[in-house]
């Protein structure tokens, strides 16, 4: 039986990370520059502090206005959340069972506190969490593995016996590197085959993920 559960926040529990990929395009159209390339999106996704700007500058060269740009792509994705948050399927009924166990549950997300709380209280689940750790409580984003060390610490568990949930490819990375219980849910990208090999397992769901727990296949 796991210990503990981490949540990713974007892309896994909510559909925000969709919305945080086209917003890049109006953020730099706003500010008079010529829209981001594909990759960019995909490189700068749960990212955050140091390693978000070194993506900027490797797309864009050292005088990028990154943080001008970040601000603006931020108020227009809390613009759209503040609205509605789209959760993902089977994630009340995992939230549920979670705490029917009473297994502590942490959110450890890139993206602001304040974005986070914001989510978590639009969908109605901020009562499951026991612990919120974003991208400014630790010094290097993912894929290291500092953001699920600290919400492990936080929660007084073991990573090996905690299991971290993600959607993206630097998320699972930095699980496999924390020593974690890790799976995948996909998102915006299907895992290719470094992925399979670092992940525990990938689902297709958290129902699935759910699934798997009550039958004792994880943890």
């Amino acid at each position: 039986m796991i210990q503990a559960a981490i949540f990713d926040m974007d892309g896994l529990m909510f559909d925000t990370e969709a919305v945080w990929g086209r917003c890049w395009d109006p953020a730099f159209q706003n500010l008079g520059l010529p829209k981001p390339p594909q990759q960019f999106k995909v490189d700068v996704r749960g990212t955050s502090g140091d390693r978000m700007w070194a993506v900027f500058r490797r797309h864009f060269g050292p005088e990028v206005p990154a943080q001008r740009i970040y601000q603006e792509e931020y108020r227009l994705v809390s613009q759209e959340n503040a609205r509605h948050i789209a959760k993902k399927p089977g994630l009340d009924r995992l939230l549920g069972w979670l705490r029917s166990e009473e297994v502590p549950i942490a959110v450890a997300s890139s993206s602001p506190e304040a974005s986070v709380r914001n989510n978590l209280q639009v969908a109605e689940v901020e009562k499951y969490f026991d612990v919120v750790v974003s991208g400014a409580d630790v010094r290097r984003s993912k894929p290291d593995p500092d953001i699920f060390l600290e919400a492990a610490r936080r929660l007084d568990a073991e990573p090996t016996r905690t299991l971290v949930l993600e959607d993206s490819f630097n998320g699972v990375r930095a699980g496999h590197a924390g020593g974690f219980v890790t799976v995948m849910v996909p998102d915006l990208s299907a895992p290719d085959d470094q992925i399979h090999q670092l992940a525990t397992a990938i689902c297709s769901s958290l129902d699935e993920v759910a699934d798997l727990l009550q039958q004792g296949r994880l943890g």
